[in-house]
């Protein structure tokens, strides 16, 4: 497999030409790459028009892929923001407003295109005891409610019909920051059964095609779904992939690149374009590569039970420890990995999170496991965290978000309106959304995750 942007770079840096065009740095700079930093000159193509070196490399990856496979230089939220706009812009009927079936565990950027694209959004809710930054959604449960909302549409008196779904989307986040993994090939089939597309926030699964068995939502049935290839593929930070399935119940693919290049910069980077292309003939070859780091992953999971810490999540690349039966925080294990030079992805109270690649070592699961094993065991640790709770809506998203605000301090804000979303990064995860009542509840779970400040609606 060619790589036809790297080596269109390539030829132009042999040539030594005078660059009397951006970037201003002119191919040279302290970092050393700044020569690999070019613009839209004659032949480099142009990411949202390709049809030279670019639409080369994207066909390079559909086939890897199996799919209409598109580029993006500035992550999967430029991904998810074009999927919302895909569905909104295809939707069987505009007689109201766009309408989406969500995991609550939806990242920021989700919201923030709700609120550009005035969607209505419900919520699907975790189950008791999940953590409000996993949703595993069940099928069973799924078509429940899509039967309860097709039945209540009829009874309103309002059209509805085989080929009138009564959700424009459904949009699911798997795998999840924690490594939850939903069954998404049985909520295709309900979602198909229902007419409905099914979209997958799959940013932390790129590698999921690549395993013996491929794991992808598009081989599994989804209509659409975005991979943030930087997160587990070798690929710069930022680059990403908008995948669209050959059965996609609407068009997508003919106006997949107007989507993104509504929500992206006219000026995508060359360096992450170059990364998406060298990163094609690594993965043609990489299924043993992830399989046997998949295994040593499965033995140090192992290995973290039978000295006392508790596991959540079932991705194969993903190791979520529950340190607390220990008597250590997510935090306080997190900075003893530190010290013992493993850095995690992210912590929190209950979790501390690690995750791994094929550019891994591949005795690095094991490295991890064996060197904290030895962490001073304590009195277990029995509070977690508070029971999630689904705050009442009380103005839209958008008209929220686009709202005067101003910042108040957690504990002085019940009863106020949220206008941005409250998280942090990572996991871009929100507790509540624009546009929720804040009550004492929403109060406890901010507090718990180290948040004192809320921006609200102004009164």
């Amino acid at each position: 497999m060619n790589t036809p942007i790297y080596d269109f770079v390539k030829k132009y840096i042999s040539e030594n030409n005078n660059r009397l065009h951006m970037p201003g740095h002119k191919g040279r700079g302290g970092l050393g790459i700044e020569q690999f930093d070019i613009t839209e000159i004659g032949g480099a193509d142009s990411l949202y028009e390709a049809n030279g070196i670019i639409a080369e490399s994207e066909q390079n990856a559909s086939r890897l892929f199996g799919c209409p496979t598109f580029y993006s230089t500035e992550g999967s939220s430029q991904c998810i923001r074009a999927m919302v706009y895909l569905v909104c812009a295809n939707r069987f009927t505009k007689y109201r407003k766009p309408r989406i079936l969500a995991g609550r565990n939806a990242h920021k950027t989700f919201i923030t295109a709700a609120a550009l694209l005035d969607c209505s959004i419900e919520w699907l809710c975790p189950e008791d005891g999940e953590s409000y930054l996993s949703c595993t959604a069940d099928p069973a449960k799924l078509n429940e409610i899509l039967i309860e909302e097709e039945n209540r549409i009829l009874e309103s008196g309002k059209f509805i019909s085989s080929n009138h779904p009564c959700f424009d989307a459904v949009y699911i986040t798997s795998p999840d920051y924690l490594g939850n993994v939903s069954d998404i090939k049985g909520l295709a089939r309900v979602c198909r059964e229902h007419n409905v597309p099914l979209l997958v926030d799959n940013a932390h699964g790129a590698y999921l095609k690549f395993l013996p068995e491929s794991k992808h939502p598009i081989d599994l049935g989804a209509d659409m779904c975005c991979d943030s290839a930087h997160k587990t593929l070798p690929v710069l930070t930022g680059g990403a992939y908008l995948h669209i399935s050959p059965q996609a119940l609407y068009p997508y693919e003919r106006q997949a690149k107007n989507a993104l290049a509504m929500f992206g910069s006219t000026s995508p980077s060359y360096l992450i374009l170059q990364s998406l292309d060298l990163a094609n003939p690594q993965l043609m070859n990489c299924s043993s590569t992830i399989k046997e780091l998949a295994e040593r992953v499965a033995e140090a999971k192992e290995c973290f039970r039978s000295v006392g810490f508790g596991l959540c999540g079932n991705e194969p690349l993903k190791i979520t420890v529950c340190p607390k039966p220990t008597g250590n925080t997510g935090y306080e294990f997190a900075d003893y990995c530190e010290s013992k030079g493993f850095i995690c992805e992210y912590a929190d109270a209950d979790h501390t999170v690690f995750m791994f690649s094929q550019n891994s070592h591949p005795n690095d699961p094991m490295r991890l496991a064996d060197s904290t094993a030895l962490i001073p065991k304590k009195t277990p640790i029995k509070t977690s965290a508070p029971d999630f709770h689904l705050p009442k809506q009380v103005m839209t998203i958008r008209n929220a978000s686009l709202s005067m605000q101003e910042t108040v301090p957690v504990e002085k804000s019940e009863g106020r309106i949220l206008a941005v979303p409250t998280l942090g990064c990572p996991p871009a995860v929100p507790i509540a959304v624009c546009g929720e009542k804040i009550d004492r509840q929403t109060i406890e779970r901010f507090l718990y995750y180290g948040i004192t400040e809320c921006t609200v609606v102004s009164r």
